[in-house]
């Protein structure tokens, strides 16, 4: 399973704490760094690769937006959810304008967090050099409502981590048409709960199927990415 490495850019502790806490509990992001203004965390950036920043706005020294201005002028590739008390329409219409991933409004909810965190991995899975992308995989990136989070998988029997799995998986073969049985004996599971989640990615449009006739024996359903 492939990490994606996260800085916390935020000046009050007990914010930084949770927001720690928050990023540990999903497996797939790896705390790299942790600092309490934008210009700590840039001198890192001149000398450490990372994939995400999770960043407060208002900071001494240097706050979020010229935390990302900077980003910008350095060429230094790396997105950005904000995380901030900053509400303002125009605080906000500037922070959107620098192309961060999400907004987040202090006091948020932890179900709010991770809808940012599994909206930032689908773009990292969907986002693949020398792919065409589909519209339901556009769409799972520019709307957050679209992202399935961990309360309606769970309605659905379904969990976020196995889910999460069967994809790279699917992305790690692209154009190829894998059985249950294929698929399940990679990323050892069963096959009856494989098909559940195929049947899922069916529903939404990220997978497609097709039959195949040429076993000698009882036909076979295979997918393969969308």
């Amino acid at each position: 399973m492939k990490t994606y490495k996260v800085i916390i850019v935020e000046d009050d502790p007990m914010v930084a704490s949770i927001n720690r806490q928050y990023l540990q509990s999903n497996p797939e992001l790896s705390i790299v760094g942790k600092f309490r203004n934008g210009q700590d965390a840039l001198l890192f950036l001149e000398k450490h690769p990372v994939d995400l920043a999770v960043i407060d706005y208002y900071m001494p020294i240097m706050d979020g937006q010229q935390f990302i201005l900077n980003c910008h002028e350095q060429q230094i590739p790396i997105d950005i959810i904000m995380i901030t008390a900053a509400n303002h329409v125009q605080e906000v219409s500037r922070i959107l304008q620098l192309g961060i991933v999400d907004y987040l409004v202090k006091p948020f909810t932890f179900d709010r967090f991770q809808m940012a965190i599994e909206k930032y991995l689908v773009m990292k899975k969907v986002l693949r050099p020398d792919t065409q992308l589909s519209q339901a995989e556009l769409d799972r990136i520019m709307s957050p409502s679209a992202v399935p989070n961990s309360q309606q998988l769970l309605e659905k029997g379904l969990q976020e981590q196995t889910l999460t799995l069967i994809r790279n998986y699917l992305c790690e073969h692209p154009g190829v048409y894998l059985s249950s049985n294929e698929i399940a004996g990679q990323v050892r599971l069963s096959r009856i709960t494989v098909r559940r989640y195929m049947n899922y990615l069916l529903e939404n449009h990220e997978i497609v199927s097709q039959v195949d006739y040429s076993t000698g024996g009882r036909p076979s359903i295979k997918y393969r990415k969308s």
